[in-house]
């Protein structure tokens, strides 16, 4: 790197300093008969590299590959003038001096954002700890020659490895693996290959035959996507310890339903024979998607933070707006670390589940959890619940009882009193008697040996993709309305899936047992008091208040019920004002895109500013089965459009032979 200039004297620090990723990492990587590194994985925080050039080296021919130029910004030393930290930048970061000549040479830089921050570890190795990928303008992949970085990357110049075809070029896809380790049950060598030779709490527990079923489940899902990303976490001694592993789909799926994220660990506090942790999102049905799984040796905050900085890094780096666990310390830790701007809740389904196990054995059992579960699920103000709580506390003689104090602890967590400025989408549930079923229902229980969940990993996935397919198919085709009852039912009717619609019918069916009494507020907006009216035993009927305050300026309505957090469409006291004051229509700003059929959704990744080698077997490969990918999503869609793809596919295979009979 003879042309980059470094700075003489140290540059000031930044608070990139307090990052700390626990354990050690490396990086696999191969590279091709040029000495190029082959489709390079972008860089992402925690990966780790022997030297100061060999970061150089990754990220320029990452650059090299996206179409954009290296600089290095900076480069700090100690008083040993030994290099302990860098800064790489796009070639087009920051802006020129201005020049007093008569001449100037134009600006050509943009002020470009991306950058990789990289420091040196106690290890002696030097990790990313600071990425950004985005550019502030046009990439070009052809163009990568032109830049002045680019110049020292030719045949030969690093870890040549010899390939003798285009299966061995394969090969070098098939095994390029990003390995992080912390501390951990299997080797995994520079070939990808497993080995189960240490047992510890350190590590994964692994029977014979489960390392190189592990071995064989990401061989066959790389095969099949090649956008499919995994992570491997092994410790000092090499053993693996934690797995990360997520597809295309689910990567896609995270950009349309990421708002909310439940991060399932069931598997884990149950004690499974499969440490299962899963990332979990909810689709325009209201149906589970899944958004990446995990398997992790152990319960600890270095393990989940490992895990969650694999899932944040493989998603760009985009938090969810809200994120749910089960109530967990560690959790809350890691949760907060990872992901400090995301709202964390606690799942009240699994909370209300544990109430047999933390207090069936106390006098008076069914009196205490029926008065938890009043103050839980009748509260609709804090104060409301404070005063249930403490009630049941002295009366049942509980307020020293130790799962009931730390409840109370975290009860703005999981309380819906607490959550209603919370965006839940639907993931939280937080009506009496909902549970939350898993994704891997059926496929995954307490004795399923992890060979057999993974070989029926692919049996789960289609199962649950057939089920969205079908449910598409039920919206597009017909309406679960044949005759609405007001025009707000008629109205998403139009623009909501047939699954969201019936629970938004339950609701406006509910609507006309409200009746409201007007309260004018001095400020400006209305606050109605609107009564619901409801069955309480075979003969006999009750009614409760609820506030809503609405702004007719601003047409902006909020319900103390807080329905619309919660599940994403308008509560029947809503609708009530709005019918009441003459509201025609659902104001737009309340009809949420992500419930609608209209919305187009290819579970296909863009990646339009990767350049193509035509030369090359494996760019080729992924390239038509990118292509070919959205064949097949436009082509399910209905009956037509799967003749007219078969007709076109036929089409092409018959000009394919003629391409290969004109060649032999």
């Amino acid at each position: 790197m003879d042309e980059v200039s470094l700075n003489t004297e140290p540059g000031g620090d930044d608070d990139a300093d307090d990052f700390e990723v626990v354990g050690d990492c490396a990086m696999t990587e191969y590279v091709g008969q040029t000495g190029i590194i082959q489709n390079p994985l972008p860089p992402a925080v925690g990966m780790e590299f022997e030297t100061y050039d060999d970061v150089y080296y990754f990220y320029n021919c990452y650059a090299m590959e996206q179409g954009f130029g290296v600089r290095v910004s900076n480069t700090w030393y100690r008083k040993s003038r030994e290099k302990y930290r860098g800064k790489l930048s796009c070639s087009s970061a920051g802006f020129k001096k201005k020049s007093e000549a008569n001449r100037p040479r134009p600006e050509t830089r943009t002020g470009c954002p991306a950058m990789i921050k990289f420091r040196l570890m106690e290890t002696k190795r030097w990790r990313i700890i600071e990425v950004e990928l985005e550019h502030n303008h046009l990439l070009s992949p052809r163009s990568g020659k032109f830049y002045k970085s680019h110049k020292h990357i030719g045949i030969g110049t690093k870890r040549t490895l010899h390939l003798d075809g285009a299966e061995e070029v394969q090969k070098v896809r098939l095994f390029r693996t990003l390995i992080i380790d912390t501390e951990g049950n299997g080797n995994v060598d520079v070939n990808g290959v497993f080995e189960n030779n240490v047992d510890s709490s350190n590590q994964l527990k692994l029977k014979p035959g489960d390392a190189q079923a592990i071995q064989s489940f990401f061989c066959r899902l790389q095969l099949t996507d090649p956008n499919f990303f995994n992570v491997v976490d092994l410790n000092e001694k090499g053993c693996l310890r934690n797995l990360f592993w997520t597809d295309t789909r689910s990567r896609v799926a995270y950009r349309y339903f990421g708002d909310v994220v439940l991060i399932d660990t069931t598997c884990l506090t149950e004690r499974y024979n499969v440490p299962l942790v899963s990332f979990i999102g909810v689709n325009h049905h209201g149906q589970s998607v899944l958004l990446g799984c995990g398997l992790l040796a152990s319960e600890t905050i270095e393990s989940y933070t490992w895990l969650f900085r694999a899932w944040l890094t493989c998603m760009l780096g985009r938090s969810p707006q809200t994120i749910i666990t089960d109530q967990c310390r560690i959790l809350q830790i890691a949760v907060g670390d990872v992901f400090p701007r995301a709202y964390h809740c606690f799942s009240l389904s699994c909370i209300m589940q544990k109430i047999p196990e933390k207090l069936q054995g106390l006098f008076e059992y069914e009196a205490i959890r029926a008065a938890l579960h009043r103050a839980i699920y009748h509260s609709l103000r804090p104060e409301e619940f404070e005063a249930a709580w403490e009630d049941m506390i002295q009366r049942h003689g509980i307020k020293d009882h130790g799962w009931i104090q730390t409840l109370y602890e975290d009860r703005k967590r999981w309380a819906p009193v607490y959550l209603k400025e919370a965006y839940l989408s639907g993931v939280f549930s937080f009506l009496q008697n909902e549970v939350s079923t898993s994704y891997f229902e059926g496929y995954l229980d307490k004795n399923t040996p992890l060979k057999e969940f993974l070989d029926k990993y692919d049996q789960a996935l289609r199962a649950n993709y057939q089920l969205e397919a079908l449910a598409d198919m039920d919206s597009r085709n017909s309406s679960c309305i044949q005759k609405p009852r007001c025009y707000y039912e008629f109205q998403l009717s139009k623009l909501y899936t047939n699954e969201m619609l019936r629970k938004f019918q339950t609701e406006v069916e509910a609507m006309y047992s409200c009746y409201s009494t007007k309260h004018v507020s001095a400020d400006g907006p209305i606050t109605y008091i609107v009564k619901e009216e409801f069955e309480v035993g075979s003969n006999e009927k009750d009614s409760r208040a609820f506030d809503v305050l609405y702004n007719a300026s601003d047409l902006e309505v909020l319900c103390v019920c807080g329905l619309f957090n919660f599940r994403g469409y308008l509560c029947r006291h809503i609708l009530c004002v709005l019918n009441q004051s003459g509201m025609q229509e659902i104001p737009s700003q309340y009809i949420l895109s992500r419930w609608r059929k209209d919305v187009k959704r290819s579970y296909i990744l863009d990646h339009s500013c990767s350049g193509i080698d035509i030369k090359n077997p494996v760019h080729r490969y992924d390239d038509l089965y990118k292509r070919i990918v959205q064949v097949i999503e436009e082509g399910r869609q209905s009956q037509d459009r799967y003749k007219v793809t078969l007709q076109a596919l036929d089409k092409i295979l018959n000009k394919l032979h003629l391409v290969e009979d004109h060649q032999v």
